[in-house]
C-alpha cells in the first residue's frame, strides 16, 4: 500500500465511492489503485485518470492536490476560496473548515478554487448554514468537488495545453499517493506553429 492510501486495490475504492463508477468508465480489477491510475491515463478519455485521483486521495490530501492544480494551472494566483481551502488544510478545525464552506457558497461555480473551498467544507461536520438542522455531507462529496474543480482548472486552460496538464495534475497525484510532494510541474510551453511571425 502506498504511504498516504488507505486502498489496497482499485476496486476497493469504487467500493467506497459507489459514484466513482457513475463518473469513470472503466471499471477497475484488483490491480493496485495507482496501476490502475495509470491504465486511465492512458486511455482516451484521460480525464477519468483525474476523477479517479480526486477518488483516491484522503480528503485532506484530495484538497490539497487539487489546490495545487489550480495554482499550477492558474499561474500561482490564488483568491479567498483557494485561501480558505488551502487553510483548512493546514487546520482541519471546524472553523476552517465552516469558513471554507461560507466562502464557496457565495462563490461562483465557474471558478475553479469555488470547487475546492466546497470540497473543504464538505470534508466533515454539518454543510446546512449555521443554526440550522445539521445536514451531514455525504462521504464522497469532498472527492466530487474536487475532481469538478481541477477538471474545470484544466478546461480553462489553453487548448494545446489541455492534454499536458491533465498529465501533470494525475502524475503529481500518483507522486503525493506515494509519499512524495503534490506540487504539480507546468508543461513544457507548446512550441509555436509553424509559419508565425
Amino acid at each position: 500500500m502506498s504511504a498516504r492510501l488507505r486502498f489496497t486495490t482499485a476496486r476497493q475504492v469504487f467500493e467506497a465511492f459507489p459514484t466513482a463508477a457513475t463518473d469513470i468508465d472503466m471499471l477497475p480489477g484488483d490491480e493496485a489503485p495507482l496501476e490502475f491510475a495509470r491504465k486511465l491515463l492512458a486511455r482516451a478519455n484521460r480525464f477519468d485518470a483525474v476523477v479517479y485521483a480526486a477518488y483516491l486521495l484522503p480528503r485532506r490530501e484530495a484538497v490539497w492536490w487539487g489546490c495545487q492544480c489550480v495554482r499550477a494551472i492558474g499561474g500561482d494566483k490564488a483568491d479567498a476560496a483557494l485561501l480558505a481551502a488551502e487553510a483548512w488544510v493546514r487546520d482541519p478545525e471546524e472553523a476552517t473548515r465552516r469558513a471554507a464552506l461560507d466562502i464557496a457558497a457565495s462563490g461562483d461555480t465557474q471558478v475553479a478554487s469555488t470547487w475546492l473551498a466546497m470540497a473543504a467544507g464538505h470534508s466533515g461536520g454539518s454543510v446546512a448554514p449555521e443554526g440550522a438542522h445539521q445536514v451531514a455531507a455525504s462521504p464522497q462529496a469532498t472527492a466530487v468537488n474536487v475532481k469538478a474543480g481541477v477538471i474545470l482548472a484544466i478546461a480553462q486552460s489553453q487548448p494545446p495545453q489541455l492534454s499536458a496538464w491533465i498529465d501533470a495534475c494525475v502524475e503529481a497525484a500518483l507522486r503525493f499517493a506515494e509519499g512524495g510532494d503534490a506540487k504539480v510541474r507546468a508543461p513544457a510551453a507548446a512550441p509555436p506553429k509553424s509559419g508565425a511571425a
